[in-house]
C-alpha cells in the first residue's frame, strides 16, 4: 500500500506539471489561436468581438488569471473551441476521435501482446528448435519494418488492387452509430481490419523477442531448478512460475503501450483514411489548432499516468515483493 500511496503522488504531481507545460507552451510561441482567428476577419470585429474571441479562447486577464481559468476548464473537461472545425468544442473531437483510435490501436495492441507473448514463452522454452529457430528471425525482420510500408503494402494490394476492403472511413456511412446493432459493429469491424493488421504485424515480434528473452534469463535461476527437483510438471514451471516472472517487465511495457494508444496511429490512419486521433491531429498541427493540440497532449497524458498507474497494481498483485514496500 505505501508503494501505491507513493505511486499516485507522484502521478498527481506528474499530472498538474503536465497542465501547467500544457499551458505555457502555446502561450511562449509566436501568435496565438485567437489572434489566428481575429487577423483571419482582416480589421472587420469591433472591440468587444475581439475581446470575446479572446475570452473563448482564453487569453483574457493576465497569466496567472488565464492559468487558473485553463485548470479549471481542464477539471470540467473544457478544451475549448477547435479553430479548423470552428465552432466544434474540442472536446468532441478529441472523444470522437478517440474511440476510433481505440478500436483499432486497441485490438492491434491486445492482438500483438497475447499471440507475441505466447510465441516468446514456446520460442524461449524449446530454444533452438523449429519454432524458435524459424518464426525468432522472421519477427525480428517483421519488427524492423516501419508501419508506413505496411500500412502503404496492404492498402495497396487489399483496397486498390483487390479492392476486398473500404478506402477509408470508420464503417459505412449509410449505417447510424449503434454500438449494439451488429451490423453496424460488423462495418465497423469490417473498416478496421486492414489498419489493425498494419499495426500488428509491426509490432507483435517486439512482444515476442521482448518475452523470450526474458524468459531465458529465467530458465536457469534457482527457482526453476527447485521445482524441477520438486517433480512440478513442465507446464506448471513454465507458465506459473518462469513466464509470471517474465510477464512483468512485459505488463510494465503494455501499460506504455496503452497509454500512447491515445497518440494515435498517425501514419496508419492517415494511410487508411481512418478518422482517429492520429489523423486530427495531424489536421491540427498543419493548422495550428492550438485547442486541439494542447486537449490530445493532455489527453495523451492522463492516458499514460493512468495505464502507468494501473501497471503497478497488476505488479503489486503478481510481485509479493512489493507487497511488503
Amino acid at each position: 500500500m505505501i508503494f501505491l500511496a507513493r505511486r499516485i503522488a507522484f502521478y498527481f504531481a506528474a499530472f498538474f506539471l503536465a497542465i501547467t507545460f500544457n499551458f505555457l507552451i502555446p502561450r511562449l510561441m509566436p501568435g496565438s489561436p485567437s489572434d489566428r482567428i481575429i487577423a483571419s476577419f482582416q480589421g472587420r470585429l469591433n472591440e468587444s468581438q475581439i475581446a470575446a474571441i479572446r475570452k473563448a479562447y482564453g487569453f483574457e486577464g493576465n497569466l496567472w488569471e488565464q492559468y487558473v481559468t485553463y485548470v479549471q476548464s481542464v477539471f470540467r473537461l473544457d478544451f475549448g473551441i477547435s479553430t479548423v472545425q470552428f465552432p466544434e468544442p474540442t472536446a468532441s473531437l478529441l472523444f470522437y476521435g478517440a474511440q476510433w483510435t481505440l478500436v483499432i490501436v486497441g485490438l492491434a495492441i491486445f492482438f500483438a501482446f497475447f499471440i507475441g507473448s505466447f510465441m516468446g514463452i514456446h520460442a524461449a522454452w524449446n530454444r533452438g528448435g523449429f519454432f524458435d529457430s524459424f518464426f525468432t528471425p522472421i519477427n525480428v525482420m517483421m519488427n524492423a519494418f516501419t508501419p508506413a510500408i505496411v500500412a502503404l503494402v496492404l492498402f495497396y494490394a487489399f483496397s486498390l488492387q483487390l479492392k476486398w476492403f473500404p478506402l477509408g472511413r470508420a464503417h459505412d456511412p449509410n449505417l447510424m452509430p449503434n454500438w449494439l446493432d451488429l451490423k453496424f459493429v460488423g462495418s465497423v469491424l469490417y473498416h478496421a481490419t486492414l489498419p489493425v493488421l498494419s499495426i500488428f504485424l509491426v509490432s507483435f515480434g517486439g512482444w515476442h523477442l521482448g518475452m523470450r528473452n526474458v524468459m531465458i534469463n529465467l530458465l536457469n535461476e534457482d527457482f526453476v531448478v527447485m521445482a524441477r527437483a520438486k517433480g512440478l510438471s513442465e507446464n506448471r514451471i513454465k507458465y506459473r512460475y518462469v513466464a509470471r516472472n517474465a510477464i512483468l517487465p512485459q505488463i510494465t511495457a503494455l501499460a506504455l503501450s496503452i497509454g500512447f494508444a491515445l497518440g494515435g496511429a498517425l501514419v496508419t490512419e492517415q494511410v487508411f483514411n481512418y478518422p482517429g486521433l492520429g489523423k486530427f491531429t495531424f489536421t491540427a498541427i498543419g493548422a495550428r489548432d492550438y485547442s486541439f493540440i494542447q486537449g490530445q497532449l493532455l489527453l495523451l497524458t492522463c492516458s499514460v499516468l493512468v495505464a502507468n498507474l494501473l501497471s503497478d497494481i497488476a505488479n503489486v498483485i503478481l510481485d509479493p515483493r512489493l507487497r511488503g514496500r
